[in-house]
């Protein structure tokens, strides 16, 4: 089993399909993608030496030649590490010293940024010289690969500690793949996918379904997102497909082109990859309409845990419609998922505890740590750190992340939970929930928010009180202007608990 052979089927089956633009204009066919992805295998063989399971680095802001390159390391049958072009230079050395890679493809604005790391290792700079001469190496033959060997090392976004490199195989990406079409959305040559958000982690895993059925593959000029520019595109490539974070839809939704948009190509919107609150939520379709799916996923389990289907999105007159709006859907058709307590054991319908997962999605361990990977995967489930429960129809519903559930005086506190009741103040535009120690109550809620409006404390105050419970009122609001977010979009709750470290505690009310 290899992935590389789903390209090749393509191009053997619809070698005169459209499957690469760069912008508006036309790069590559299937035939043509196929023989690069072939010559540049034969360069790292021939020339690089390169063994079955050695790793290549790609550091690339979005790029045309990344499907080329991802699908040449595969055919090689070696391992690919794609990292996110907007880490720090020390982000970079540690990923590609932990991974062990032998050569490293990168952007040529990044390549002395990559250079100063003092990693061991070969660097090309794509659209260089140097990269238009390897790409026309001497093609070889697929090499052949088991179900269980790695095909790409998924670094996590690291906002607890170092990442941690998970090892996915051609069965967990393949396992991904025919997910896709039964949990997530149908794909057909004459569709596309424009690749927005950033190829080395979420809309770069969706390639794989998309190349399995021939359909185009579009790379914004600017490289990166931009609402404008994502609507040109949509106006011109049909049967279009995006994958987005929940920032990047409320974006899109914001953006003074909306309204006017033309928005018959946009056939889905794939959102996931942190929380979408309901109010947001609600917002999106009305502008776009019954266009979006949501799935819950980690890079241990790529894009595949959970699904909320375009159907669910559209039963309005469903009578729990709201709560499965808020829910993260059903589990994905490869996969077995449970809520279970701190001993592992099944949580019955209704009750909160960790979601474990198994499947062929799930991946191998974390790459040289065992330790790691025996916690995460003990019992055969992998523990995703996340609580949720179940409601009677099998939706999960996720109430936080474990490690900022807020515990006051004995009870838990879900910030997510209060997060939606302060994102209904329509001058509220985003707002994040941790706890702060408290003297007598161990902790208690503070609020950060960023407002667009005149908002008091009183008025958020009214709020929580029509719509929670009283103890989880937050004890405290923060108005910032912005909230501190990763490169993938999430919000970083370690860095508020942070600043509210900085800052003079204060009892609650």
């Amino acid at each position: 089993m290899n992935l590389a052979s789903l390209l090749l089927r393509a191009a053997r089956n619809f070698g005169e399909r459209p499957a690469v633009y760069d912008g508006q204009r036309l790069v590559h066919d299937y035939r043509s993608l196929a023989r690069r992805a072939a010559a540049l295998s034969g360069y790292f063989v021939q020339e690089c030496g390169l063994r079955p399971g050695d790793r290549v680095a790609l550091i690339l802001h979005n790029h045309p030649s990344y499907l080329e390159l991802l699908f040449a390391i595969w055919h090689s049958g070696l391992v690919a590490v794609p990292i996110n072009a907007k880490l720090h230079p020390r982000e970079f050395a540690y990923i590609l010293q932990h991974s062990g890679a032998k050569v490293c493809f990168v952007s040529e604005d990044l390549a002395e940024a990559v250079a100063t790391t003092d990693a061991q290792l070969s660097t090309i700079p794509v659209g260089g010289a140097e990269y238009a001469r390897v790409a026309f190496g001497k093609p070889i033959d697929m090499v052949q690969r088991e179900p269980d060997d790695v095909a790409w090392l998924f670094y996590t976004s690291g906002t607890t500690g170092r990442p941690k490199g998970a090892m996915l195989s051609h069965r967990n990406l393949l396992a991904m793949t025919l997910s896709y079409f039964s949990d997530v959305d149908q794909i057909s040559p004459q569709d596309c996918i424009v690749h927005a958000a950033p190829m080395s982690h979420g809309s770069g895993l969706y390639i794989l379904p998309h190349v399995a059925h021939a359909a185009a593959h579009v790379v914004p000029e600017s490289r990166k997102f931009d609402p404008g520019e994502v609507f040109e595109l949509l106006a011109t490539h049909q049967g279009a497909s995006l994958f987005a974070a929940p920032t990047i839809v409320k974006r899109l939704v914001e953006h003074p082109g909306a309204p006017s948009a033309s928005l018959s190509n946009l056939k889905t919107i794939i959102y996931g990859g942190g929380p979408m609150y309901v109010e947001d939520l609600r917002r999106a379709l009305a502008a776009f309409g019954q266009k979006f799916v949501q799935i819950y996923g980690q890079g241990e389990s790529p894009m595949t845990i959970t699904a909320l289907s375009r159907a669910h999105h559209a039963a309005t007159d469903h009578p729990r419609y709201l709560e499965r709006l808020s829910s993260v859907g059903v589990a994905h058709t490869v996969v077995e998922v449970k809520v279970a307590d701190p001993d592992d054991r099944e949580l019955p319908v209704g009750e909160t505890g960790e979601v474990l997962v198994r499947g062929d999605s799930v991946m191998l361990g974390y790459w040289s740590d065992p330790e790691a990977t025996a916690a995460t995967l003990r019992g055969g489930w992998l523990h995703t750190g996340d609580l949720g429960s179940f409601d009677a129809d099998g939706f999960l519903t996720l109430k936080d992340r474990s490690k900022d559930l807020i515990i006051s005086g004995g009870s838990n506190i879900y910030p997510r939970e209060i997060e939606e009741v302060l994102l209904r103040h329509p001058d509220v535009r985003e707002a994040s929930v941790v706890g702060r120690p408290h003297p007598e109550w161990g902790e208690e809620v503070v609020a950060f928010i960023v407002a667009t409006g005149p908002v008091s404390e009183a008025m958020l105050d009214a709020l929580c009180r029509e719509h929670i419970a009283r103890f989880k009122r937050p004890k405290a609001y923060l108005f910032v202007e912005a909230l501190p977010k990763n490169n993938y979009g999430k919000i970083l709750k370690t860095e508020l608990r942070r600043w509210l470290a900085e800052r003079q505690p204060r009892p609650g009310r």
